[in-house]
Parts: structure tokens; C-alpha cells; sequence
């Protein structure tokens, strides 16, 4: 388990730069000190959200057309879990990307894009890592497990990641169940976590998942539908794990 992160709240904190230089407006966000740096988190819609961390900016997932990030820095890094319409929208990743946003994709998603934004994604395919920019990012398997939910996500075709800078880790889940590559994780600093019917996994498969790996705080996304009162609950406070309930829907 990680020691030494402390947590504070960014409403009264001044925005977070991307650059120096940069004259870009700062992302507003949830603030976590780690020993790698201020971390920012901002929640946006369903599975999509912007950290800011390291100077550098990253969209996960983008979606839904370029009005839902105008108010946001645009993107030093993309990373995108999977081909379906909530991860995967050509037109919203084109519409944000500047000259050198670089992207990290699995290989079916990497299929999808046009040749010039192509030509900036480094391809993972399960189990590889790759250094981009200031992080070192590992592509987590994520796929279903359940007999009648396979048709939904196969193995080998979208990635969870871990984003690391120093011992500082994230994981951002994509869609997946609780998959052994999920539940062996260790000295996760932060992790969002996919639960929603049919698609991925039960509440109680997530919590369990995130009682087995232990991070420090557990954002619940991609939940839509789900009971995450009963996620809190189920994950408890004996482990010393943070859960944040945000709201991702309220857009």
C-alpha cells in the first residue's frame, strides 16, 4: 500500500497549469497530493473524464462532440479503452487533439482511426507498457468473464490501463468484469472502476474486485444504473480504501 498520499478538496485551490509557459485555462478538478505530484481529476460523462498530472494534460476516453470539453485545456495525451460509441468517437478525439496530443490505443481501436491520428497512437495490446510522454502506461486486459456477457467484450480486444509516474499508480478500468488481471493489481494510489448491467459487472463484482487490489481511493464510473450506496458498503472501510461517489451524469 502506498503511503504519504493526502487528499484535499480543489474548489478553493488555484487551478492546475499544464506548462509554464502555457496560457491555456488550468483544469479544474478534485486535487490528491501524491509523492509524484499533484493529481487532478475531473469527471465528466459516463466513462470519460480529464486528469491533469505532471504538467501534462489527459483525456480519458473522449466523447460526445467538442462542446463538452470547450471549457477544458486541450490534451497532451488520449488514451482510450475500447471501440464502442462511449470510448470511441473519431470526431471528439479529432476535435480536441492540438498538432502534438498523442494518443494510446489497442490495436482494434487503433484500426478505427485515420491515418494522421494513427500515426500519433502508441499501440498496446494486453500486457504490454509502453513510456509516452512523462508516464510509464501498462494496457490491463479487460474483457468479460460471465457465459451471457461475452458477446459484449472479448478478451484481447480492449485495454484497462495503469498510468505511473514514480510510485505513484492509477488504473482506469475500461469495460471488463473482475477479471484476474484486475483483482492482481497492486499499490494502486487511484482507480476507477466500471460497473453497469448488461455491459460489464455487477456492484458486488466490483467491490470484491477492489477489496482484492486495494487501492488508496476507488472512483465508481461508468456506473449508470448501478447502486453505488451498495458499492460503498460492500467495499468498507476496514481496508482503509476511499471511495468518492461522484456525480458523472449530471451533464
Amino acid at each position: 500500500m502506498l503511503l504519504g498520499v493526502t487528499l484535499a478538496a480543489a474548489s478553493a485551490t488555484p487551478g492546475f497549469r499544464t506548462h509554464a509557459a502555457d496560457t491555456r485555462p488550468s483544469l479544474e478538478g478534485e486535487r490528491i497530493e501524491t509523492p509524484d505530484g499533484e493529481l487532478r481529476i475531473r469527471p465528466l460523462q459516463h466513462a470519460t473524464f480529464a486528469m491533469g498530472w505532471k504538467g501534462r494534460i489527459l483525456y480519458v476516453d473522449p466523447v460526445g462532440g467538442s462542446n463538452r470539453f470547450a471549457s477544458l485545456p486541450r490534451p497532451d495525451l488520449i488514451l482510450i479503452t475500447d471501440i464502442h460509441g462511449d470510448h470511441l468517437h473519431v470526431e471528439t478525439v479529432r476535435s480536441v487533439c492540438t498538432p502534438t496530443t498523442q494518443l494510446v490505443a489497442p490495436p482494434a481501436v487503433a484500426a478505427q482511426l485515420p491515418e494522421d491520428l494513427r500515426a500519433r497512437t502508441t499501440v498496446l495490446t494486453n500486457g504490454q507498457s509502453a513510456a509516452v510522454l512523462e508516464f510509464h502506461i501498462e494496457a490491463v486486459p479487460a474483457y468479460n468473464l460471465t457465459p451471457e456477457r461475452l458477446k459484449f467484450h472479448p478478451r484481447g480486444r480492449g485495454n484497462g490501463y495503469v498510468v505511473s509516474s514514480g510510485s505513484t499508480r492509477v488504473y482506469i478500468s475500461g469495460d471488463t468484469e473482475d477479471v484476474p488481471e484486475m483483482r492482481n493489481l497492486r499499490d494502486i494510489t487511484v482507480a476507477f472502476v466500471c460497473m453497469n448491467l448488461p455491459y460489464t459487472m455487477t456492484v458486488d463484482q466490483a467491490a470484491d474486485a477492489v477489496r482484492a487490489f486495494r487501492p488508496r481511493i476507488v472512483y465508481p464510473y461508468h456506473y449508470r444504473g448501478s447502486d453505488l450506496e451498495r458499492f460503498r458498503q460492500r467495499v468498507g472501510t476496514d481496508l482503509g480504501i476511499e471511495v468518492r461517489i461522484r456525480n458523472w451524469y449530471g451533464d
